[in-house]
């Protein structure tokens, strides 16, 4: 069985490839690429291998990009950093994925189900191309990380540690989990659309809140609720009663 690895950490793909070696010994892996352009130039030129393991998010894009510029028929075993809620959509019967950091029961999981699967299955190709089809749909293009200044500087604020984000005097700011307030140049409206709503909720016109900030509900005057967080806010962070029910499912993630 022959594969290839499309990871642009050098350090997860060595993990990975040391963890193959122990699931799987007689699986030949290939080659190692870390880019786009590395990994359409690769499929030009090599006949197609058994199987792919394939980072998601690679520095030069989005590894969907590969497809866009060559035919790829063969299975795929996504990687990816991406939180379980949002892997949730994307698992089917054909093909895996691997949440990174990858450990060794999973890696044996995804392998034995692309054997039990794509050994009996005489149209592989097909099975692909509608997974891919499914993953090209539902692959939340959201964004984890924001470049804010810091004094005469530009650093990567990690979506993760975000606890709010808000309006104060026209301008848009951010307070993180440990209490640092950084400033967005994009509007809340923008960010709506850049942020996952199943751990980003806009609470109201002012504030859009995530779920791993949230301390507390509490009932409010005529029927709303205030969204109380780990960290101070400027203000009371008030859902309207006509979005009290979209909030309290957005908070039990159903």
């Amino acid at each position: 069985m022959k594969t290839i690895i499309i990871e642009d950490e050098q350090a997860a793909a060595q993990v990975l490839q040391s963890l193959l070696r122990e699931v799987q010994p007689e699986m030949e892996i290939t080659a190692v690429l870390q880019s786009i352009d590395e990994s359409v130039e690769w499929f030009r030129l090599h006949p197609m291998p058994d199987l792919v393991f394939m980072d998601i998010h690679l520095a030069d894009g989005s590894s969907f990009g590969i497809f866009e510029e060559v035919d790829v028929t063969c299975p795929v075993i996504f990687t990816t950093a991406y939180d379980e809620y949002a892997l949730k959509a994307f698992e089917v019967n054909s093909i895996d994925y691997l949440l990174k950091p990858i450990n060794k029961q999973d890696l044996e999981r995804a392998v034995n189900k692309y054997k039990n699967i794509f050994n009996a299955s005489t149209g592989n190709s097909q099975v692909f191309q509608q997974l891919l089809e499914k993953l090209q749909y539902k692959l939340p293009a959201y964004k984890t990380h924001f470049l804010v200044p810091e004094r005469d500087r530009l650093i990567p604020l990690p979506v993760a540690d975000i606890a709010c984000i808000y309006i104060d005097e026209k301008m848009v700011k951010v307070i993180t989990h440990s209490q640092k307030t950084y400033y967005l140049d994009q509007t809340l409206d923008e960010l709506g659309k850049l942020l996952s709503p199943e751990q980003f909720f806009r609470a109201n016109r002012q504030f859009i809140v995530a779920r791993s900030a949230v301390k507390d509900l509490s009932y409010w005057f005529s029927g709303k609720l205030s969204i109380n967080l780990t960290v101070p806010t400027p203000e009371k962070i008030l859902v309207s009663k006509a979005r009290v029910s979209e909030c309290k499912k957005w908070i039990t993630g159903q």
